[in-house]
């Protein structure tokens, strides 16, 4: 049997009149959405997001094909709205989550990810960005033209290059793996790694272990440091796995499978530098 526990938060921050990310978290689904399009477009954008993995959220079983389809059909109610409103014509938002679906026989992990919004996994004191950001900087970084320490403050940084409210759809980003005793998820806006490095965000996974005052603690952090964006974070805790699969699937032409290849892992005092994988441009 598997059992997580889990808490959010999310806040409008220091600088923004309103909070356009929309968020959804548990028992078997945690989503994260940051709208775009002004004039409240990205608020309708991210909600319509969410609202499709709420009404998921209560499909036993769910399969990686589920989510897939789901942001499929977020994306069609998500152009509809901008071809209703001329205000919002334009509207988009980013999409990225966790969700326990069945897979070869067993429960796995399905992380998902549309946009620069992600998902970080720590475990044994490191954190590793699972996610690979859709924006400008990363296709930067990964050009070998950025560092990675210098993408946080680019003129482009808030450049997204796939979003829902594209047509055509975007592909997403899917990957599959077993859950594992004592692993955390974070699963954030860019409000959240647009104020705090890695390091930070480690220390704060590491020293708060009730995952409701991390959520917490993460979303203050942002504040202080600035707060300039709306800022949103999950914190997902697996406290307990009677069986774990041995195998790791991937799913979708997008997707990579999650290992240690793919993936750098940064302990309290570091940083991780994930690859890319990036087409269209979208501003959040």
């Amino acid at each position: 049997m598997l059992r997580v526990n889990w808490g959010s938060a999310t806040d409008v921050g220091r600088v923004r009149e309103l909070n356009e990310d929309s968020v959804w978290a548990g028992p078997t689904l945690f989503v994260v959405a940051d709208g775009m399009g002004g004039h409240a477009a990205g608020e309708v954008a991210s909600d319509i997001a969410v609202s499709e993995f709420r009404r998921l959220s209560e499909q036993r079983p769910l399969s990686a094909e589920d989510i897939v389809a789901a942001l499929r059909q977020a994306n069609d109610r998500i152009l509809e709205a901008g071809r209703q409103r001329r205000e919002r014509s334009g509207l988009g938002t980013t999409v990225t989550g966790l969700g326990l679906v069945a897979a070869g026989g067993s429960t796995q992990w399905a992380v998902f990810n549309v946009g620069d919004s992600r998902v970080y996994r720590f475990a044994d004191n490191l954190l590793s960005q699972l996610t690979v950001d859709h924006s400008a900087v990363q296709e930067l970084v990964t050009a070998g033209e950025l560092r990675r320490e210098e993408a946080r403050f680019h003129p482009r940084r808030n450049v997204v290059t796939r979003s829902l409210g594209s047509q055509p759809a975007p592909a997403a980003d899917v990957w599959l793996f077993p859950p594992s005793p004592g692993e955390r998820f974070l699963i954030c806006s860019d409000g959240l790694t647009g104020e705090l490095d890695d390091a930070e965000i480690a220390r704060v996974l590491f020293d708060e272990p009730d995952p409701q005052r991390a959520a917490v603690a993460l979303v203050e952090q942002a504040n202080n440091a600035g707060g300039h964006d709306n800022t949103t974070v999950v914190v997902v805790d697996v406290a307990d796995v009677d069986a774990v699969a041995a195998d790791v699937d991937a799913v979708d032409a997008e997707a990579v499978d999650v290992d240690a290849g793919d993936v750098e892992a940064v302990d309290v005092d570091g940083g991780p530098r994930p690859p890319a994988d990036t087409d269209g441009r979208r501003q959040a």
